[in-house]
């Protein structure tokens, strides 16, 4: 949940650039052509929001991903750091200049000619919109890294088929649909600062302005449902089945999340159209910062629920076919199994030691260490003790029998349970397993 919080609003931010990027100059170069001086001033201030949200909040958010990330999975971070190192390399190059150009737009308005600002503006929106043409490589290689990357995967070759890897099935249609999200966003944000305009003093300017960023979202509104369309085609098959899965199963109340997530999405999407025609396009001089702030805050669950189908589609893998979500390859499966879970994994027992502090917090170590450690290197990446996807709340009411039966149909996966399509396989033992079902009992009679 901190990466999901912390992502959804650095995707915002960060399509925020890149949309936004173009906004300015295209406003600009509309004030200029039809003479509209007023327009500029007003410009100077947005680009000034501008420097800020994205040059501060997007670069700090940014970070975050990185540090949450490298401690939720730092065997899939350690995969997409060493697959694309130089990608990584050229796109914060990249992000330097763009910072550059953002900075320089910002600090030359009415010091140097027009015409040479307005090249400055289009200059960051070019570099701008690179980055997103690398990071969405990265990003959609985790979904679909492609027959030819899994071909050499774990070999060491892995540089050999970088491109293959970067231009994968969904590259092009999830460039496509960001593309649109960015233009959307920057529309969206325009709204929010031009809303703050007071439609008695300043209608005439006011009126133009808002339904000019109202207008932004039109492209999406008619291209992106094609677009989707496009990319759900190139999604695996094997992927679609989880959404599949979802509208199946929603009777019954589980396994909904990629339809709950993907429903979420149609409905705010529809709202914040809807909201942006009836109250900024037809009235935008009654047009007001709070209810900007409101379809902000729809864009904000609309993103959210977007991603999470993305990452949910993944299931149960990091990166699909290759590595599941608990840092486990799926090569290691078999030799797990015969040779034990601890084997070759820093959770064995003589990798480290609980603390005193440790044992307070998680009274079951004490009497089920080697459960505790089963829990740690194959379920924590995705439940917690007593928190977030709580064990001791999904397993309540369940004995022990019970408890072994899960871990069973878990451990020799036979296709009939719809768990194994968003859950890695259970390795180890049948000592080791015998461990974590004890430890699991514990948690669910209280540490006992």
């Amino acid at each position: 949940m901190v990466i999901a919080i912390i992502a959804v609003i650095h995707v915002m931010i960060s399509h925020f650039a890149i949309g936004g990027g173009l906004f300015l100059p295209m406003a600009e170069a509309k004030a200029l052509r039809e003479g509209k001086p007023e327009w500029l001033k007003k410009l100077k201030g947005y680009s000034k929001f501008f420097l800020v949200m994205t040059g501060v909040f997007g670069a700090m958010t940014g970070v975050a991903i990185w540090f949450s990330i490298g401690l939720a999975s730092p065997s899939g971070t350690s995969l997409l750091i060493h697959n694309f190192v130089f990608g990584w390399a050229i796109e914060w190059v990249i992000f330097l200049v763009e910072l550059a150009f953002a900075a320089a737009y910002y600090y030359t308005w009415n010091r140097i000619p027009d015409r040479l600002h307005l090249r400055l503006g289009y200059l960051y929106a070019g570099v701008s919109f690179l980055t997103l043409v690398i990071i969405n490589g990265i990003l959609t290689f985790m979904l679909t890294p492609g027959e030819t990357w899994l071909g050499v995967a774990g070999s060491g070759q892995e540089a050999s088929v970088f491109f293959q890897a970067f231009f994968n099935p969904t590259y092009w249609p999830s460039l496509a649909l960001r593309t649109l999200v960015c233009i959307s966003m920057a529309g969206i944000f325009a709204l929010t600062v031009f809303s703050r305009l007071d439609g008695e003093k300043e209608g005439k300017i006011k009126k133009q302005m808002v339904q000019w960023s109202a207008m932004w979202l039109l492209p999406s509104f008619f291209l992106m449902p094609f677009c989707l369309g496009w990319y759900l085609w190139m999604v695996p098959a094997s992927q679609r089945e989880l959404m599949s899965l979802g509208i199946s199963t929603i009777g019954m109340g589980v396994f909904t999340q990629v339809t709950r997530m993907s429903l979420i999405t149609l409905m705010t999407s529809a709202t914040i159209v809807v909201a942006v025609y009836l109250l900024a396009y037809r009235n935008p001089k009654d047009f007001r910062f709070g209810t900007a702030l409101l379809i902000v805050f729809l864009a904000f669950l609309a993103t959210g629920a977007t991603e999470g189908v993305r990452e949910t589609l993944r299931k149960p893998y990091v990166v699909t076919d290759f590595m599941y979500s608990n840092g486990m390859r799926k090569t290691q499966v078999d030799g797990f199994n015969q040779t034990g879970f601890f084997a070759a994994s820093p959770w064995a027992p003589d990798k480290g030691k609980i603390t005193a502090e440790t044992s307070e917090t998680n009274p079951s170590y004490a009497l089920h260490p080697t459960g505790f450690r089963m829990f740690a290197g194959q379920c924590m990446s995705c439940h917690t003790t007593d928190g977030y996807r709580s064990m001791s709340a999904l397993l309540q009411g369940r004995n022990e029998e019970s408890i072994g039966n899960i871990l069973k149909m878990l451990h020799a996966p036979s296709g009939g349970s719809p768990y194994q399509a968003f859950m890695p396989p259970l390795v180890g033992t049948p000592e080791e397993i015998d461990a974590l079902r004890s430890y699991l009992h514990s948690l669910v009679k209280g540490g006992n």
